[in-house]
């Protein structure tokens, strides 16, 4: 009742601040003096021991059990006794009532066979005409009964957002309003009404009206409705009163005698009162109650942080971030332990859902064990798709219900399943929010190699696992720090969701091809003994490549390997990608073993050469490709034992092939991805390449002048929009890079200011984007504002292009802030797209984007990284030609979606 006496009200009721009345407008008390008394004073019990505390004066047991016996007869003996027949009445379960009166802080307590059987006897208490208000977010059930009242019973049922009072007051009107039915928290949105504030004002402006509220997410340990204000109050004990979903049951708890009077009537009368057995088990379950929720809810806690640091959008009362957040602490003494998140598509939803193993999949909650579902096919199912859209229950929506178990375990097999159905969860790694923090660890040099402890014979064909195998790596989009990571400075980059594609096919003849289709379709093979292998020094087993490339490799490759064709006016973005290919082929051969034969195509979603990490993507295709056929990485393990599971089974269930890659592997590949990046570009910053690998999105510092660098995961990019626009004009990043090193030596005073700029806007960037107590407005408003100064910046230091700014000049005309990424000198502007933007302004920006002979993408980012996708079976030569021609025809629209539909896929 402390909202009561509160001396202001919210400044967010409005309306509702006059139903709070001053303490100078109550009635003055009358309390009678206090007696001495020579007893020490006993404070009361806290929940805890009365929980575990079952005692009722008026039913002692005659043997004095130390556990209430169960009654376990229909009738009893005799014409005066307090008992006839257990329909009426039952000593277990008035043992059972008044423990559960007590711990609800309640007068009366009824119990009868199910949590919908309490709702139906309150419902009872209702007459046609009656209108009945509430929520928008309720449990399937409730929204059954109530829409079978509204059909057959005349009850009129308001529905509306219980959270929001100001839609509440509207509607209670006296001698119409009949109940307000309540949830908070709701199910399974986790949303927040203010019970005290609703049951205060439905009693002043509707006095007859009844307050009744669902607690079955808090139960009573956690919030006690009655002491807020509300004249009903009914529990699921098939939940948490229980705890071990080994009965069902539902209690009534109220604190006036005629209500009690009429649901006990009602319960008699039909016959739904809980069986003794069932309330021996139930008052066996509530002694418990404490020291499970306790242990539920701080797990439930940690799981919520873990699903909100990476990205999900959680719905926990918990969270710092939550909407309700300050009125459930008002009401409530913890947050519960069922909690909800969105993943934005219902498939991989689907997918998380089926990938659990200590979760069980179950309607329900409560119980010792963990579950999870999705609601909307499971416990709402029941509810009109229709009006689930608009009461804005997501379809992709999973329910998480805590249990007891360790909470390590269940952060561990939620993160296992995520991970299997394809979503990237980089691992923690060193912080960089403060500026110039050093950051631990290269990412081109990654734990040591891990290999089969098997040793392979001298003359066994270098054959992988399968002989064909798509490849796929994500593009890139820098937001912060273009040129200035070169030189130390952080820089914030994430994947787009756009992709380098490759197929890779064992030979027999002992050659290698290259196919690059979108370069003018160049493509050529090489006798692999006519390679120029006396200018290898091949990097052994386990061994780092090192800083620098190899002169006389890369010399004898430029001279002896490279075919006439790459020097053509029209193949000349060919010639750096043929170089990597055959530079990371060679550098991995192993003395003694068979050289791989093989052919690779690549295809590319991506535009090439416009500064969105086309040929990051490329290299770790490259990589990977190379690695597995030269048989030093385990990427092939994860695909061995996803095929020996589904060997040992009759029926698989399709999970669309998404299986996660370890990370050591993902390191493993990118350590020779920046090796191809070296070849293609000179000196990269090695942040492009740990995008494509990675997926998702970092904040990366690469390692100057003894300074250690390293990578941070970032999370916040997920529900971002950006536009992407092709300038179309070619760039030279090696010249590029190369001037903006010459301006900062030539003013070296300025240009260390630049980068001391650029670094700022770089850890502010990262900042905002890790912080989830930022409002979205000011999130989104603050990334537009360092876009726009960032830009500045790297115009400052020589690497826009005028063709960036016509691009930032037409952006600008519509309110968005525009920035130059990748290089700069022209290929490709970033711009961020706030969530009120209207799509038909998108629509004329575009269009005018077009006309000005540019092209924009909308595009998401963060996504997966690195994929895999084994060919299965031995197709003939035939066969694999027909995949070949599939690949190389596919309309590059619709290659993504080709890619995807060959199954098989792993995922960084």
């Amino acid at each position: 009742m402390s909202a009561l006496f509160r001396k202001d009200a919210p400044e967010s009721l409005g309306s509702l601040a006059n139903i709070y009345p001053s303490p100078t407008s109550l009635p003055p008390l009358s309390l009678p003096d206090s007696p001495a008394s020579s007893k020490p004073r006993r404070r009361p019990y806290r929940f805890s021991t009365q929980c575990a505390t079952v005692d009722n004066p008026d039913e002692k047991d005659q043997y004095g059990s130390s556990s209430v016996p169960i009654y376990q007869t229909a009738t009893f003996k005799g014409i005066a006794g307090r008992y006839d027949y257990t329909r009426s009445g039952n000593p277990t379960r008035s043992h059972l009532q008044h423990h559960l009166a007590k711990i609800y802080s309640a007068q009366y307590a009824h119990t009868v066979s199910s949590g919908m059987a309490a709702l139906d006897v309150i419902t009872r208490l209702l007459k046609p005409g009656d209108e009945v208000i509430a929520g928008d977010d309720l449990y399937g059930g409730t929204n059954r009964l109530l829409s079978y009242l509204q059909e057959h019973n005349g009850v009129i049922i308001h529905h509306v957002d219980t959270t929001d009072p100001e839609l509440v007051v509207p509607l209670v009107q006296a001698g119409k309003t009949a109940m307000v039915l309540l949830e908070s928290p709701t199910n399974p949105l986790l949303k927040i009404a203010d019970l005290e504030l609703i049951s205060n004002y439905v009693h002043r402006t509707a006095p007859e009206a009844l307050v009744v509220v669902d607690n079955t997410m808090m139960s009573p340990y956690l919030q006690r409705p009655l002491e807020l204000g509300a004249d009903i109050v009914y529990d699921s004990g098939t939940k948490y009163l229980s705890g071990h979903h080994d009965l069902m049951a539902g209690v009534v708890t109220c604190n006036r005698k005629d209500i009690s009077e009429q649901i006990g009537f009602v319960i008699n009368a039909v016959g739904n009162a809980l069986s003794p057995f069932d309330s021996f088990l139930l008052l066996r379950g509530t002694k418990t109650l404490a020291i499970r929720m306790d242990r539920q809810q701080r797990t439930a806690m940690m799981v919520a942080t873990f699903l909100d640091r990476h990205g999900f959008k959680v719905f926990y009362p918990g969270l710092k971030d939550h909407p309700g957040k300050g009125t459930h602490d008002r009401l409530a003494s913890g947050p519960g332990a069922v909690l909800s998140f969105v993943t934005g598509d219902k498939a991989l939803s689907e997918r998380i859902v089926g990938a659990t193993r200590l979760w069980g999949i179950s309607v329900s909650f409560g119980a010792v064990n963990s579950l999870i579902s999705m609601p909307c096919a499971m416990s709402h199912a029941s509810i009109d798709p229709a009006v689930r859209a608009a009461r804005g229950l997501p379809e992709d929506l999973i329910r998480l219900c805590v249990g007891i178990e360790d909470p390590e375990d269940l952060i561990d097999d939620l993160e296992n399943a995520i991970m299997e159905a394809g979503v990237t969860l980089p691992s923690p790694l060193p912080s960089i929010t403060e500026p110039y923090t050093p950051i631990h660890g290269e990412p081109w040099s990654p734990p040591p190699l891990i290999v089969s402890n098997r040793r392979l014979s001298i003359d066994e064909p270098r054959k992988p696992t399968h002989s064909h195998w798509f490849i796929s790596a994500p593009g890139k989009v820098i937001l912060f720090g273009e040129h200035a990571v070169v030189h130390g400075v952080t820089a914030i980059g994430a994947s787009v969701d756009l992709r380098c594609y490759a197929l890779a096919s064992h030979r027999d003849d002992g050659e290698i091809s290259l196919h690059l289709p979108d370069l003018n379709n160049w493509e050529h093979s090489w006798d692999i003994e006519s390679l120029p292998w006396d200018a290898v020094t091949p990097t052994r087993v386990g061994e780092d490549h090192g800083p620098l490339l190899d002169p006389r490799l890369m010399d004898a490759i430029a001279t002896r390997a490279l075919p006439d064709s790459v020097h053509l006016p029209q193949y000349a973005r060919a010639k750096a990608a043929v170089t990597a290919f055959l530079y990371v082929y060679m550098i991995l051969r192993q003395d003694g073993k068979p050289k791989p034969s093989f052919s690779f195509v690549t295809r590319s979603t991506l535009p090439i050469g416009a500064g969105l990490g086309s040929s990051a993507s490329y290299s770790a295709c490259v990589a990977a490709v190379n690695l597995i056929f030269a048989k030093r990485t385990s990427l092939t393990e994860p695909v061995r034992k996803r095929l020996n599971s589904e060997a040992a089974i009759s029926y698989t269930v399709k999970h669309d092939g998404r299986r996660a890659i370890p990370n050591e592997v993902a390191e493993e590949v990118n350590k020779w991805a920046f090796i191809a990046e070296k070849v293609m570009h000179g000196n990269p910053s090695g942040v492009d390449n740990t995008v494509s690998v990675h997926g998702g999105a970092i904040a990366y510092k690469r390692a100057v002048n003894g300074s250690k660098g390293g990578m941070d995961g970032l999370h916040g990019f997920r529900s971002v929009k950006f536009l992407l626009t092709d300038s179309k004009v070619p760039r030279d990043t090696k010249r590029l890079v190369a001037n903006v090193g010459i301006r900062l030596k030539e003013d070296p005073t300025r240009g260390a200011d630049v980068l001391d700029a650029i670094q700022a806007i770089s850890i502010e960037g990262f900042r905002c984007l890790s912080d989830p107590e930022i409002p979205r407005e000011t999130l989104l408003s603050g990334l537009s504002k360092l876009i726009r100064q960032n830009h500045a910046f790297l115009k400052e230091l020589g690497a826009s292009h005028i063709s960036l700014e016509e691009i930032c000049e037409l952006t600008d005309e519509f309110g968005l802030c525009t920035k130059l990424t990748g290089a700069g000198g022209g290929g490709c502007a970033v711009t961020l797209i706030p969530d009120d933007f209207y799509d038909d302004s998108l629509r004329i920006l575009t269009d005018k984007l077009v006309e000005a002979g540019y092209q924009p993408y909308l595009t998401t980012v963060g996504g997966s990284g690195l994929g895999v996708n084994p060919v299965v079976g031995n197709p003939t030569p035939l066969e694999k030609e027909e995949l070949k021609e599939a690949f190389v025809k596919e309309p590059r629209m619709n290659l993504a979606k080709w890619a995807e539909q060959q199954g098989g896929w792993l995922y960084v």
